[in-house]
């Protein structure tokens, strides 16, 4: 996982960083999982590495936490703009689905996002599944405390 060192976080931050490692190795077919702030900042990531192992010939952001980020900040503002434009409330999930993998975003209830980037093959509902369990259970831990926490940890252990 290309999350901060647990060593010096609050418990609440280390649940977080087990929550994620447990969303990566539970599900299968997931290549990179992305926490970006309600201002775009990543949070946590998963490990690019396992991806490039699994498989090599993916395009795309193949875990690269920077490059998922920015892509789950991108959708999560595009969609939310949608929504209002269409008076459709708030956004719950976004999917994108394409030739070689797919991007799903789902919406955390502080503001923040979980994003993931998935193989082609994946089961869309084990994912989308798996993924509101997450966020289920990181809603109520993501205080604006465990978020500057994360931040910080992340600028020291790029």
């Amino acid at each position: 996982m290309t999350a901060p060192s647990t060593y010096g976080l609050s418990t609440q931050a280390r649940n977080l960083q087990w929550l994620l490692t447990d969303l990566v190795e539970e599900v299968p077919g997931l290549l990179s999982v992305a926490v970006v702030s309600s201002d775009g900042l990543l949070l946590l990531s998963s490990d690019p590495g396992r991806a490039d192992a699994e498989r090599p010939e993916t395009k795309g952001p193949r875990g690269a936490s920077a490059d998922l980020a920015t892509i789950v900040s991108g959708l999560g503002s595009l969609t939310v703009g949608a929504a209002h434009l269409m008076d459709g409330g708030s956004v719950k999930q976004t999917m994108v689905s394409m030739e070689h993998g797919s991007v799903f975003v789902m919406a955390i209830s502080d503001g923040s996002l979980l994003g993931v980037h998935a193989t082609p093959d994946c089961d869309m509902s084990v994912v989308a599944y798996h993924m509101a369990l997450f966020v289920g259970r990181a809603g109520h831990v993501l205080t604006p405390e465990v978020r500057s926490e994360l931040r910080q940890s992340m600028e020291r252990n790029p």
